[in-house]
């Protein structure tokens, strides 16, 4: 989808403006039809705050409304090919729509939990979690307070929208909702940075499932050309991240046993904060290595 600018935005019928919006907030355009009046935006961070005061002035019953429109992560309406664009796209970012039978049977256990307690979906911003960190947060929430869930529900809900409309609108401001994941590899012993060095980015999930993220190789700083994630939120899990440098060290020159004693090096981490910038290097020699959470 091209995104619309902000000028466009302001400039266009109320009719044209509503449609455009319609989805931000899922199957509920009086979110867009309330602050139309209101153009023009300054920013689309104005625009953001503007919708989601609204949504705060409808009152309970509305935004329960709004709530009970969602479907349910890796429901029947997903299994069927039935969910909106956007939330087709979001749970597909998160692997929800590659599960096995017992995934699904598992979501379906947990949804069935939790709207039985709370009378409402289970919302999360998908875009921000793994698969794991989606399960953890089913469990924790399913011991909340209802009246906390629907709180915390309306909070998912700005999150989604807020990420919704910084891939609908362009305009000269952006929506702080993106973090960053990098890497560089440092040759210790040869006291250089280390180039041509194969890297993978896996992301563990339950039991020994891993699902390949990123793959890049490093340039002559010892750096990827470009983040292993970034422009988006960096989900919530467990990672872990392969450097395979035998084949490094060889083409240096330097003497290594057969096998060589280090061939394939895992660093595994985990990420708690979705909007933080994560740096993860390797200090590494034929023999020895090292990491630190840099940013």
């Amino acid at each position: 989808m091209t995104p619309i600018p902000l000028d466009t935005l302001n400039a266009a019928s109320a009719q044209d403006f509503v449609a455009a919006l319609a989805d931000i907030f899922e199957h509920s355009p009086w979110a867009a039809e309330a602050v139309a009046s209101a153009r023009p935006f300054g920013s689309v961070a104005a625009l953001r705050d503007a919708m989601v005061a609204a949504v705060r002035a409808a009152g309970p019953e509305r935004q329960r409304a709004l709530l009970a429109a969602h479907p349910d992560l890796a429901g029947k309406a997903a299994r069927a090919g039935d969910l909106t664009a956007s939330s087709t796209a979001e749970q597909a970012s998160a692997g929800l729509d590659r599960l096995s039978e017992d995934e699904y049977a598992a979501f379906h256990r947990l949804n069935d939990a939790y709207r039985g307690k709370h009378g409402i979906p289970f919302i999360v911003c998908v875009r921000r979690h793994t698969k794991a960190s989606i399960l953890r947060q089913f469990e924790r929430r399913l011991a909340s307070d209802s009246a906390a869930e629907h709180e915390t529900a309306l909070a998912e809900v700005f999150r989604i929208a807020a990420l919704r409309l910084d891939q609908t609108i362009q305009a000269p401001d952006r929506l702080p909702l993106a973090g960053r994941l990098s890497t560089h590899v440092l040759d210790t012993h040869g006291g250089t940075p280390a180039r041509g060095i194969p890297v993978t980015l896996y992301e563990l999930g339950p039991g020994e499932a891993r699902r390949v993220v990123a793959t890049a190789v490093t340039n002559h700083d010892g750096r990827t050309d470009a983040p292993l994630i970034g422009g988006r939120p960096v989900p919530i899990g467990t990672y872990e991240l392969v450097f395979t440098v035998a084949a490094y060290f060889a083409g240096r020159g330097v003497p290594l046993a057969d096998p060589p004693f280090l061939d394939a090096v895992p660093l595994r981490f985990a990420v708690a904060e979705a909007e933080g910038h994560y740096h993860v290097p390797l200090l590494v020699t034929p023999w020895s290595f090292s990491t630190y959470r840099g940013s």
